[in-house]
């Protein structure tokens, strides 16, 4: 089948049923909720949909941990809600891509409860069974939601390999009937109608054959799997086999979530020619928080390195592969709370962000909230946290590396994904009109100002502002073919660039200070159309100068 590239102008939207919008009371989103909300997502503009898993699952790690990837959790719905919310988005021109989750699955999963059986079970081999050495796991490594990444089995006495929770075991990509199963899988989904697949750490599935002890960083407890299982040595083999096998056969969208990639992998990853995927999420500038090997950290992040970071990879890729375009998702806090002014200068800065992302050449993801400014929560103590990762790691900083507990709470209030995961806020009723019953996870307490019922229809608002975004992407060709030009590499107030073509050119400024700050214009820009700004007045491009947190849109067509 020809695959049209129509991603190249598509907006993502993403959506964590869990906590997007709850149709029965149980405190708990839902697919019919989900279905309820997409004349909202109409409105807002965007045309596809990312759905964070819905799969039978016992919820670990909030589904993704997959005990049947043909079956929808009952906590989410039945299969007739998901192909009624599948045929009312494709009504409206939304597409919808479902989150792949195949690096590993639940230990619920009859592949795995077959394959702990015993040795001989033919389903031993879908998995990473090991002996120990001398009474200790097989090798060092560390689980990514703290602990050793081995679990040992009472009844076999060997041990297996699981790089995030003990409940996620690893599935063994080396063995060809495990990659024609998850494949069949793919097909199965596919043929129902999905548009594609967002590919959960799908850089993790190669690994090194011996899996050699990892090196062991100052401070940490366990050895660092990354070299033996981020890029692997068969990463770009299987996937060129899931592309000729179902991928190329289908006009679909497909995303790697591929921590550790760099430049060189990515344009392998998401070539031009499309033999993998068609984009992947880099990591670089969501890992400028990391700090003696931690993301629970203090650290600020630094304009300069977080412009670099962006405009390296929107020049790394620029003709030969395609790029992803966020600031948060599931596993992130919120933006404003991280890279912008969630105080006086939150409605502004979340408009900055907004411009700022927007514009530069590649797919741009939102993810539910974001929209409308939502903000980092407030935990009181602990107990507030469902996130394994936040819990786990807690208990190991303070237990075991002697973190103070204050200090811990503080770097989990600014980092946790549970920001993320808060319910959405719908309007200033019960639980921020999420659910008529008690929310899983409490509600942020600032949802009687930041709601989505206060936005929509007000031109000034947030929401109008990711519209409008929407509108200049479909409007504007060089917004999706333009070449990027970062403008003052080096300075630390504003983020502005240039994008263009043979007959067009955009200027984005961005201001990301509290202060009134110069921006240099370059002469030909100088008058130029204002295609947007975030204050309500500014008539002309000549912009002298930028007010707090402004950001402005030039356009000039050139002669």
């Amino acid at each position: 089948m020809k695959q049209t590239q129509w991603w190249k102008k598509a907006v993502v939207y993403q959506i964590y049923p869990r906590s997007f919008c709850d149709s029965n009371g149980d405190g708990i989103g839902d697919i019919p909720g989900i279905t309820s909300k997409l004349d909202y997502l109409k409105t807002l503009g965007i045309d596809v949909i990312w759905l964070s898993p819905v799969y039978a699952s016992p919820g670990d790690d909030n589904g993704y941990d997959i005990s049947d990837y043909r079956a929808i959790n009952p906590e989410f719905g039945t299969m007739a809600d998901f192909d009624e919310m599948l045929a009312q988005a494709h009504k409206r021109g939304i597409r919808i891509i479902m989150d792949l989750v195949v690096n590993h699955s639940s230990d619920e999963h009859e592949w795995f409860i077959q394959s702990r059986k015993d040795k001989t079970n033919p389903y031993r081999d879908y998995y990473y069974w090991r002996d120990g050495k001398d009474g200790a796991p097989p090798n060092n490594w560390g689980s990514v939601f703290s602990g050793p990444a081995w679990d040992c089995d009472e009844n076999s006495g060997q041990y297996y390999l699981h790089l995030f929770s003990k409940k996620q075991p690893d599935l063994n990509w080396e063995n060809p009937i495990v990659r024609e199963e998850i494949y069949d899988m793919m097909r199965w989904w596919l043929d129902k109608g999905v548009d594609g697949f967002r590919m959960d750490v799908i850089s993790f599935i190669s690994k090194v054959q011996g899996l050699p002890d990892g090196p062991v960083s100052e401070g940490m407890l366990y050895g660092d799997f990354g070299p033996y299982s981020v890029n692997g040595p068969r990463v770009h083999e299987f996937l060129r086999e899931m592309n000729c096998e179902v991928l190329s056969k289908y006009d679909v969208m497909t995303v790697g979530e591929t921590a550790g990639v760099t430049i060189e992998e990515a344009k392998k990853y998401a070539a031009a020619d499309l033999r993998e995927l068609s984009m992947v999420f880099q990591f670089e500038h969501s890992c400028l928080v990391v700090k003696d090997g931690t993301k629970w950290s203090d650290k600020k992040i630094d304009l300069r390195e977080l412009k670099q970071v962006m405009a390296k990879w929107q020049t790394g890729l620029e003709g030969k592969a395609w790029n992803s375009l966020y600031w948060e998702n599931h596993d992130q806090p919120r933006s404003i709370s991280r890279y912008g002014d969630d105080g006086e200068y939150w409605e502004k800065s979340a408009k900055t962000l907004a411009v700022c992302l927007h514009m530069m050449q590649g797919t741009p993801y939102i993810y539910q909230g974001q929209e409308i400014g939502m903000t980092n929560t407030v935990f009181n103590s602990p107990d507030d946290f469902r996130d394994i990762e936040a819990i786990n790691a807690y208990h190991e900083f303070t237990q075991e590396k002697g973190i103070p507990e204050d200090v811990m709470m503080r770097r989990i209030a600014k980092e946790g994904r549970d920001n993320a995961r808060t319910p959405m806020q719908w309007d200033d009723s019960h639980s921020a009109g999420f659910t008529s019953g008690e929310p899983w996870i409490q509600a942020n307490p600032n949802y009687k100002e930041i709601n989505a019922q206060k936005q929509v229809g007000d031109t000034k608002s947030i929401f109008a502002t990711y519209q409008a975004m929407i509108r200049l992407r479909k409007e504007f060709d060089v917004v999706t073919n333009g070449k990027f030009i970062l403008l003052d590499p080096d300075g630390d107030k504003h983020f502005s660039y240039i994008r263009e073509t043979g007959n067009e050119k955009l200027l984005i400024a961005c201001n990301f200070t509290r202060e009134e700050i110069q921006v240099e214009v370059p002469e030909d820009m100088q008058g130029s159309e204002v295609l947007y700004c975030n204050y309500e007045t500014n008539p002309s491009g000549k912009m002298p100068a930028l007010r707090p947190w402004e950001s402005i849109v030039l356009y000039k067509l050139k002669k």
